[in-house]
């Protein structure tokens, strides 16, 4: 491909992205392909000789969009959102572009400052605690790929904590306890088995009719384990869980953590993003009492995946834990105290310019844009609940602060479940199935960029009909 080919066909494709954008309603929001069928349709073998650009995307049109799940959907109500929008489309193609690898402030010294500057304008537009800004004396922040990362993150840097650093020597994890609800997300099990804790060392907290955790059943947890010659060290506190976004005691669970040593991790990883509304800011509650929080712009900010904050107010300990320097890697500029080394901030050694997607949306879109949406998809959540709760039919089974309704059926788990199932077949709209105390649910999240009123409407219209 020379430079004119690429200039070409990136115009094509650039034209091609806008149309599937503005377009994506005449999709199914879901896939009919079974296991198997995308790559049976595709040459088994490499092409002995290049196929071409027109010959690549007459293969996206004939294979790859009908076996794709279209998240920018304005029928997406499963999972969560991730959206994505034109500026931050531009900002990820320039890195993409420009190939920086930001392993180190020498690697690339603007990917190391423009990411540390948008992690403090994410702080000021968010309204975090001061303690995390980079400007402070122990804490700052890092964009990683996933809160999944970031919670790993934090069982390490909690890890070197509570050990005072001889894990690294000894890795011993033996006597470590963590702590988390039910309704944590499930990355946290995933993080203590990398981190040598393993599943027996996690203790699962009771929650309360709100699906909130229990401090007092916290503190006589961690009692009972320290009794027994354990160290409780890592505790999560959930801003909005997956299943039913359920908001933990954040200051009560500070109080315990801070008693008995505990490094309190605070997963806001889709709601955080509502502080960006200043009337929802109410989201970072007991935030200042954190060790580390992180949130997820790649959900319902539209910053697209992959791009996940997470800011600690203990960078010694994250540094403790994550920093290796080889020769080939020292610098001047590092070891002066002068610039970040942000491959010390994470698992991996390399790391993209993701930054720049947080920075083109900012500038071009700006927030107010985001703050729309965000309370556009809070006031067709509440619509939705007076809707619901006008149908006997159905109950509502958890609190909807903000863009989640969980409902169930009154006849039972499984109408419930077939109700989804049908629903799904029918291709205009896509809900997930979580349990909540052993009830199978119907989650409704509604927080696609494109999704309006008349969307939310016909999916309940929908479900009313085949109830």
């Amino acid at each position: 491909m020379t430079p004119e080919d690429f200039k070409r066909s990136g115009h094509q494709l650039i034209d091609w992205i806008a149309d599937y954008v503005e377009n994506i309603e005449r999709q199914r929001v879901t896939s009919e392909v079974q296991p198997g069928e995308v790559r049976a349709q595709l040459d088994e073998h490499p092409p002995a000789s290049p196929d071409g650009f027109d010959a690549v995307m007459a293969d996206t049109d004939r294979v790859i969009v009908p076996g794709l799940t279209h998240w920018q959907h304005p029928g997406f109500f499963a999972y969560f959102p991730a959206n994505s929008s034109y500026p931050a489309i531009l900002g990820d193609l320039l890195t993409a572009g420009l190939g920086v690898q930001g392993m180190s402030w020498v690697t690339g010294p603007a990917c190391t400052e423009v990411e540390t500057l948008m992690m403090d304008w994410m702080h000021e537009l968010l309204g975090l605690p001061e303690r995390f800004r980079s400007t402070s004396t122990t804490g700052s922040g890092v964009i990683h790929g996933s809160a999944s990362e970031a919670t790993l993150a934090s069982i390490l840097a909690a890890r070197w904590r509570i050990t005072n650093g001889s894990v690294n020597r000894d890795g011993d994890t033996s006597r470590l306890v963590a702590y988390a609800t039910s309704q944590a997300h499930s990355s946290i099990e995933k993080g203590l088995r990398i981190a040598g804790i393993g599943t027996d060392r996690l203790r699962v907290v009771p929650h309360d009719e709100s699906f909130a955790m229990q401090p007092a059943a916290l503190a006589e947890m961690t009692a009972t384990d320290r009794a027994a010659g354990l160290t409780p060290f890592w505790v999560c506190s959930a801003h909005g869980t997956t299943s039913s976004m359920a908001f933990d005691p954040t200051t009560e669970i500070a109080a315990i953590a801070q008693r008995e040593g505990l490094w309190l991790h605070v997963d806001g990883a889709m709601c955080g993003i509502a502080a960006l509304a200043p009337e929802y800011r109410w989201v970072n509650a007991g935030l200042e009492h954190a060790d580390s929080y992180c949130t997820n712009p790649h959900k319902w900010m539209g910053i697209n995946f992959d791009c996940d904050l997470f800011w600690t107010a203990d960078r010694q300990a994250l540094l403790g834990a994550l920093s290796i320097l080889p020769e080939y890697l020292r610098s001047q500029a590092a070891e002066s105290g002068a610039a970040i080394d942000y491959r010390d901030w994470q698992v991996p050694l390399g790391r993209r310019f993701r930054s720049l997607k947080l920075w083109f949306h900012l500038r071009i879109d700006g927030a107010d844009s985001v703050r729309e949406m965000i309370r556009e998809h809070v006031g067709l959540t509440q619509l939705l609940a007076e809707w619901v709760a006008a149908d006997e039919r159905f109950e509502i089974v958890a609190a909807h602060p903000l863009n989640l309704l969980c409902i169930a059926v009154r006849d039972g788990d499984a109408a419930t479940d077939a109700l989804i199932e049908r629903a799904n077949a029918t291709g205009t709209v896509l809900f997930t199935r979580t349990v909540l105390d052993g009830r199978s649910v119907l989650r409704f999240s509604i927080g696609a960029r494109a999704t309006q009123e008349r969307h939310v409407r016909s999916a309940w219209n929908l479900l009313q009909h085949l109830v």
